[in-house]
């Protein structure tokens, strides 16, 4: 299992020793950008970690949140994408028609990078209805590393969110995971 964290604007740094992963928050909607995005993103790399970066769905406008997304999100191989799909502060959520749109609509348009989709356990067993995760899901379920409580396979399981959200990868390395995150 590989370590990793998911950073926002809410974080203001995050330690890359002992970090395998990071994936960060790039946009949300179709008029935000995190203000942290290429200081997170060169101290990421700088540690020669993998890297991601998430869009935060919001419900409508799907095609131009994508492209929205993939204008703001820096782009270079072996790095990740995916989609964050929850409720958002109004309340709200895209559906799962929208969602399963993203991913296709970024797969298409960024063919050489793996797209995945985040969300939580909740989510997953409540309010999807195809399965559909693009490239691997990315779950959320605040137990023990790497045990999240759903019969699908997973990619990344976010365990807790204290102090900072942190993941496990199902790889075996870094390079296993840029591998597959090339499409490899």
């Amino acid at each position: 299992m590989l370590h990793g964290v998911d950073v926002s604007a809410y974080q203001s740094s995050f330690d890359g020793d002992g970090v395998d992963f990071v994936l960060i928050k790039a946009t949300e909607g179709r008029s935000y950008v995190n203000p942290r995005l290429a200081e997170q993103t060169k101290r990421a790399r700088d540690a020669e970690c993998v890297v991601g970066f998430y869009h935060f769905l919001w419900p409508g406008n799907i095609t131009e949140q994508a492209e929205y997304f993939l204008s703001k999100a820096p782009e270079k191989e072996g790095e990740l994408l995916a989609v964050d799909w929850e409720e958002n502060g109004e309340g709200t959520r895209a559906s799962n028609a929208e969602k399963d749109s993203f991913i296709r609509t970024v797969k298409r348009l960024r063919p050489g990078h793996r797209v995945l989709l985040y969300c939580n356990r909740y989510f997953w067993l409540n309010h999807d209805t195809t399965s559909y995760a693009g490239d691997g899901l990315w779950i959320a379920d605040y137990v023990t590393p790497g045990e999240p409580r759903i019969k699908a396979s997973w990619r990344i399981h976010q365990y807790t969110d204290q102090p900072l959200d942190k993941d496990v990868a199902d790889f075996s390395s870094r390079e296993a995971m840029r591998v597959w995150a090339s499409r490899g």
